[in-house]
């Protein structure tokens, strides 16, 4: 029996030709041509103002901090349900991160719980868009106004999906996303800065320069090329670049795709889900997802792991996702939480991942569908069923 891989990188057939011209032009650092292609294509797909293509979406969220200038002592409020960098990035500026709970229908921020978690020294509310289902962000926005705070997306999992019609990574001032391997589009390793504040956008290309004005001196813009900020090796090589932008002339399409095998399960596991045997993901009205991932949560820890066994057993790789940041040594250590962690702690236990990628085909899908809904009812404990 063939194993199914829980995640396969889509390939669109231009990857090699486009690395091949980028090879051909002999510039494959980063601000060549496919760099300034694919960070066309991400403005007219996105609407932000302005975009910084970058090594990794943990770059971006560092670029970020280094915007807002955050100093020992500054607060930034944020998920614990998320990757360790949506923290660490905030961390290494001396920020402490503060962990509020989530929703418990999409394992968002839960914007009811975020105004109890500020003081006088939060700087930022770094949101969350879990499988590219964006938060619910007109409260956040607004809070944000109030209390002058500066609104971060972490949208790694956000590319090609919108909040009422609006792009995912233009609502706060600056919106972080990810091209790694694991993502909808990619480039092995990659990301970008989304800038919607004009007043970020010079000083986040300094930074990305290594803190120099190499940019401007290279257009003409001054005499001197010289260090004038901090910085860092931010930029993404023309090489990655190449292969991104076939993969953004495809955003559409990889998402039209993905869509097709998520309702697929979606609509297979109804009938699981009304027997509440399982809980299928709740996508609320106005957010229009990219299809990043679809996962189940099964009643407790136990029934996740016979499920999980059950998947394995079938050559079928499905998988856990994070440990609340809350509860690991260095969260404990260097953040603090507001509240309880209710819901956070609850899914990060019950919680499982289907092999999702615009490769599948209809038989794999059709395998995965009939484990689970064979196993289903094996796993689940009598008397175990939860919401």
């Amino acid at each position: 029996m063939t194993a199914i891989p829980f995640n396969r990188a889509h390939v669109t057939g231009l990857e090699a030709e486009y690395i091949a011209q980028a090879v051909e032009a002999a510039h494959l650092s980063a601000g060549g041509a496919f760099t300034r292609r694919s960070r066309q294509l991400l403005l007219e797909q996105t609407g932000a103002r302005d975009a910084l293509l970058v090594t990794s979406c943990t770059a971006a969220l560092e670029m970020s901090a280094l915007l807002l200038d955050l100093e020992p002592g500054d607060e930034v409020i944020l998920p614990s349900y998320t990757f360790v960098t949506s923290a660490t990035s905030f961390v290494l500026r001396g920020a402490t991160p503060v962990f509020v709970d989530i929703r418990p229908d999409t394992l968002n921020l839960d914007e009811t719980l975020i105004e109890a978690a500020i003081t006088d020294r939060t700087k930022a509310i770094v949101v969350v868009h879990y499988a590219g289902v964006a938060c619910t962000l007109e409260p956040i926005l607004e809070l944000a106004r109030h209390h002058g705070l500066t609104v971060i997306e972490d949208a790694a999992q956000g590319v090609g999906a919108r909040y009422r019609g609006q792009a995912l990574g233009t609502f706060g001032s600056l919106g972080a996303v990810s091209f790694h391997e694991t993502k909808n589009v990619t480039c092995g390793e990659g990301g970008a800065l989304l800038i919607n504040d004009e007043r970020h956008i010079e000083r986040a290309e300094l930074l990305r320069e290594k803190g120099t004005n190499r940019s401007r001196f290279f257009r003409g813009q001054t005499d001197k090329y010289t260090w004038v900020d901090v910085g860092s090796s931010y930029g993404l090589s023309d090489l990655a670049a190449a292969f991104l932008c076939a993969q953004l002339e495809h955003t559409e399409a990889i998402t039209a795709q993905r869509l097709d095998i998520w309702h697929r399960y979606h609509d297979a596991f109804l009938e699981l889900d009304e027997a509440e045997l399982v809980r299928r993901p709740i996508v609320p009205a106005g957010c229009e997802h990219n299809a990043h991932m679809y996962y189940l949560l099964m009643p407790d820890l136990e029934s996740r792991t016979a499920m999980l066994e059950a998947l394995a057993r079938d050559g079928v790789n499905a998988v856990f996702h994070y440990v609340p940041l809350h509860s690991s040594p260095a969260g404990a250590r260097l953040g603090r939480v507001s509240g309880t962690m209710t819901h956070t702690d609850d899914c990060s236990d019950r919680l499982l991942r289907l092999p999702l990628w615009p490769d599948l085909t209809s038989d794999q899908v059709a395998r995965v569908i009939d484990t689970v809904n064979s196993a289903a009812r094996e796993c689940v404990p009598r008397g175990a069923t939860r919401r």
